[in-house]
């Protein structure tokens, strides 16, 4: 995330500066859309990789499975790139949208949002836990990783992703920016001061 921050901040804003003449490069609710969109395609990739972890168990009958532990890489850094797009874009969106006095409880909303979000995951859990141990069956999380299915888990968190990303860009377009003063890069006339 750390990475995929600075590489945005030092070499895609000035790229898309240029582009768009906007100051961020992107607009606010566009980096949150993006983060979403590729932390959605984290999940694809954590699901494809479960998948191919539990054929290599089923073929070789042990425990242990010969895979590489750099199978596991994409995912985090696909998700790690999804984070610093979205988690910074939600910072700057609840920093510059909210009004001047209420910058403080701004940043707090975020930080909210963040440990909200950490809660339902855990209850998320719990819940596809149970529904999946009905009846005798295995559940998504047994205790043996090679008998859980936490490739389908992947998929519901894909799904839940891609439906929250539709809800998102369906709200997002109807939403009108809060008037702050934003430097367009390149121009020069009076009309700035209007932006």
């Amino acid at each position: 995330m750390v990475i995929s921050v600075t590489f945005y901040e030092r070499m895609l804003v000035p790229f898309l500066r240029r582009v768009t003449g906007d100051e961020r490069g992107v607009s606010i609710l566009r980096r949150i859309g993006i983060g979403m969109t590729i932390t959605t395609v984290g999940m694809i990739s954590a699901a494809l990789v479960e998948m191919k972890r539990l054929k290599v168990a089923e073929k070789e009958g042990t425990i242990a499975v010969s895979m590489s532990v750099f199978w596991l890489a994409p995912q985090f850094v696909i998700i790690g790139v999804g984070d610093g797009f979205a988690l910074v874009g939600l910072q700057e969106y609840f920093y510059d949208q909210v009004p001047d006095s209420m910058r403080s409880l701004g940043i707090a909303f975020y930080l909210s949002v963040v440990g909200v979000a950490n809660f339902i995951s855990s209850v998320l859990i719990t819940v596809v836990d149970r529904m999946t141990s009905r009846g005798g069956r295995g559940s998504w999380f047994a205790k043996d990783v090679n008998k859980s299915r936490l490739d389908l888990f992947y998929w519901v968190l894909a799904i839940m992703g891609a439906l929250n990303l539709c809800c998102y860009v369906f709200l997002a377009r109807s939403y009108s920016y809060k008037k702050v003063h934003q430097r367009r890069v390149g121009v020069t006339d009076s009309s700035e001061d209007d932006v």
